[in-house]
Parts: structure tokens; sequence; C-alpha cells
């Protein structure tokens, strides 16, 4: 049996989706689709939070949207007529409950993180609901279910919940056993489970791959597979190295540090659950679905390039703490990290010399961050500067950091190039080392490394 995660940039347009829902209905029998929400669909949802806060008069107008949008799909993907009909009413009583909590949005004045969670919940369900009409219309056993009600058990932390695997199995395997055993498609919407306590509580943005993972160890499955509408990892971005190479095999921790560098390929945390049960994870192009794509598992083959991809992440900045000595004084590095952390920014990464301790934020939170240094009382630093026109590269590779030679390799490699390289970070990771360049010379830093390592040397100098 395969847990199969179907994401939201393969269910965008009606036809991309009927073509989905065929590839379901000759794959799918017996296998649990975990699918996330249709494209676009949560950030309306939470868009739409703040109106209806708003305007009480404009809530029915967000459902209508939504229901349309819906209705459209259902209308290319389910036939014949009954069987919309029948989802046409179901789609109706989930929107009814849906327009119920923008109501008490309304009322109570307050997003809160539990209500900001069930709303955000929606678009999983509704996508759940849809494709599961829509096998069924072919004469095909299909059926879904919710995770609050099947118990997918989460530790209650709204917004970013880690799963109970333990409790979600004992869950799974009671409730979700004997429907596998006959053979359905199941489906299980992503992105949520539940609290001890009862409570909707999320995975984070992008968190259905992470709950496809649960579903995967919490049902026993063979593999993991991810439906994507690219054929898989790539050695780089080939809009920026248009001869990267499809990587077919990586490790779980190559494929961490790929995502944690913006691959949109896996989310970073989907490796969690799986590599405890040593499960393969596979990335299948939707388009292409013959293809060998790339798979995911507890090592992959050593050659002699140990590098698999040249990573790169334009979401970055910089924001440096100025004081004599800051890097040996104890406490500061703390204070720093602690006002940052209060106010729910997420700190990268943290290089620290002796007058100087650079934090690696996203650029959204970068002034956020500012603000929240400059409420410390006594200010324990000189100055704070910021570096925003930076970007990161990373350079992947499973055992990279006993391979000599490879720094050298690569920071030659940039500077034949003219590429100044503005920060250094090797070590914390065993299978990544990254540096950070100015944004202008992203493209060209980027093709230098990965000619040196993956085909003739060329240098593309840029700006």
């Amino acid at each position: 049996m395969k847990v199969i995660k179907v994401g939201g940039g393969c269910l965008k347009a009606p036809r991309t989706i009927a073509d989905i829902v065929d590839l379901m209905a000759v794959r799918g029998p017996g296998h649990v689709f975990v699918v996330s929400a249709l494209h676009g669909i949560t950030d309306s949802l939470i868009a739409s939070m703040a109106t209806a806060l708003m305007d009480e008069d404009a809530i029915p107008g967000l459902i209508g949207r939504l229901k349309n949008r819906h209705l459209q799909i259902a209308r290319r993907v389910i036939r014949p007529k009954s069987h919309g009909d029948a989802y046409e009413r179901d789609l109706s009583e989930s929107l009814k409950r849906l327009e119920r909590l923008y109501y008490g949005l309304n009322f109570t004045r307050e997003a809160t993180p539990r209500l900001t969670d069930v709303i955000s919940s929606y678009g999983e369900r509704l996508a759940a609901q849809l494709l599961a009409a829509a096998i069924k219309s072919r004469g095909l056993e299909a059926t879904y279910r919710l995770p609050h009600k099947i118990g997918l058990i989460t530790d209650g932390k709204f917004g970013d919940a880690t799963a109970d695997l333990k409790a979600t199995g004992k869950n799974f395997e009671r409730h979700l056993t004997p429907i596998l055993k006959g053979g359905k498609i199941l489906f299980l919407p992503g992105f949520f489970g539940v609290s001890p306590d009862g409570d909707i509580t999320t995975f984070g943005r992008g968190g259905s791959d992470y709950a496809a993972a649960v579903a995967a160890v919490a049902l026993k499955a063979e593999v993991l597979e991810i439906w994507k509408d690219t054929d898989g990892f790539m050695s780089a971005d080939p809009r920026m190295v248009p001869e990267a190479e499809l990587i077919p095999v990586l490790s779980y921790e190559e494929a961490a540090e790929l995502a944690y560098f913006g691959a949109r390929i896996l989310h970073p945390r989907t490796v969690e659950p799986v590599r405890r049960q040593k499960m393969k994870i596979t990335i299948k192009n939707t388009l292409a679905p013959d293809a060998p794509g790339s798979e995911i598992r507890a090592r992959s083959p050593r050659r002699g390039n140990i590098i698999k991809s040249v990573a790169h992440d334009c979401d970055i900045a910089i924001l440096k703490v100025h004081a004599s000595g800051v890097g040996a004084r104890p406490g500061i590095l703390g204070q720093a990290a602690s006002a940052i952390a209060a106010d729910g920014i997420n700190i990268k990464s943290v290089v620290t010399s002796q007058t100087c301790i650079s934090l690696l934020l996203a650029r959204g939170d970068l002034m956020d961050a500012r603000e929240a240094l400059k409420q410390i009382r006594p200010r324990p630093y000189r100055r704070i500067e910021i570096l925003e026109d930076v970007a990161l590269i990373g350079i992947v590779g499973d055992g990279i950091q006993h391979r000599p030679g490879i720094a050298a390799r690569c920071f030659t490699a940039v500077a034949d190039c003219g590429v100044n390289v503005e920060m250094i970070s090797f070590g914390p990771s065993r299978a990544a080392l990254y540096f950070l360049v100015n944004k202008k010379d992203l493209e060209s830093g980027i093709n230098a490394i990965h000619s040196s390592f993956f085909s003739v040397p060329r240098c593309q100098r840029l700006g």
C-alpha cells in the first residue's frame, strides 16, 4: 500500500485536475491520497478572514466565490449529473460550517490562532471531498476521512503542530485499515490534525507533505509517493542552469537540506517521520508518471562527484549585531535570539566573530527582528546593521564535510568569475556548505560552481 501526496501545484486549472483524476483512477485503488487545497485556496481563506472581520455583509460573497471555484472544477471532473448534484449538496454543508466560522470571527472581533487554524484547514477538506466525489462518479470505490475524526493526533501547537506518531498509528489502524483492505481509494486532507483537547492544529504552510509522511508511517505504507509537476530534485535550478541534471537518488539529509534551501519539491519536515522507519520517498511527475523521478532513502550512493546539487535561496537577509568582543561575551547571543524568538521570528542561521553576530533571517522578518533587538535593555551591542541585497548559495552532498578540497573548489570557481563571498558556514550540517553572495552575482556564482562539478567549466558574469 502506498501513501500518495498530491500538491496544490498539481490542482490548478480544471483540465489539469481532470488529468490528475484520470491518473488517480488508474493508479489509486487500494492506496491513500493525502491532498493539498486547490491552488490558491488557502491564501484566499486566510485573506478572507480580514474581510470577514471588518464587514459581516461581505461573508456571503466570500463563501459564494469559494463555492463557485469548486463547482467549476466539479463540472469538469464529476460525471454523470446525479453524482454532481450529490457533491453540490455535500459541498454546501461544508461551506455552511465555514460560513458560521466567519460570522463568529466577525462577532468576536478576534482572529485567534485557534480560529485561524480551523478556517485555513478547509482548503484541504474541500479538495478531499471533491476528488473523492470525482473518483466515485467513475464507478470506483472511494471515500474521504477527516484527520480530526480518525485521530491524527498532534501536540496542540497552533500553526506549527507536530504529530504524535504512536497515538496516530493506533487510531489509523482502527479507523482506516478496514477501509483499505476493501481496496477502496482513500482521500485524506493534508495540512492539519487534532490536539488531545480536540482543537484543529495545522502543520504550517506547506505542511501537507509532512501530513502525508505521518500518514505513511502511521499506516505502515511501503512507500511515500509525492506527485508534482516536475521530474524531481535537480542538480541546480534549470531556469538558471539549463544543463541541470535530475538527481536519481538522495539521502534524507540531502533532501532536507535542499528543501531548506528553497527547493519546492518537498517540505523540510517531511523526512522527520519517515526516516525513523527508513521508508522510501519517491517523487513522481504527474505529466510523465512512468518517468523514474527522484528517490529519497536513508543513504544515497557514493560516487566520484559527492555534490548532488547547487541550491539557492533569495528569501534571505542578514541582521548584524556589532559590539566589542560580542562573540566571546556570555549571554549576548542568547539575549538576541530570545528577543527575536519572542516575536515569533525564526532565525535561519547564526555566524559569530569577536566583533559581530550575524543572524540570517527571511527578508520579511528583517525589520521586525531589528525592532525586537532595539527593545533589549540595557543594550548589549554598539550598533545594528542590515544587509538585504544578498542571496544564499548551498552546495549539498552527504558527507561533504569529510571530502577535502570541496570548499576550495567552490570558492576558486566563484572567484574566477569575479564573485565575492560575503559569509561562509561549513560544519553544522554533514550534507551542506553554504555561503552568501551579492544578489546580482547569484546566477553567475551558481553557474560557476555547477559547471565545476557537473560539466565543462563556464563562467557567466552578470551585472
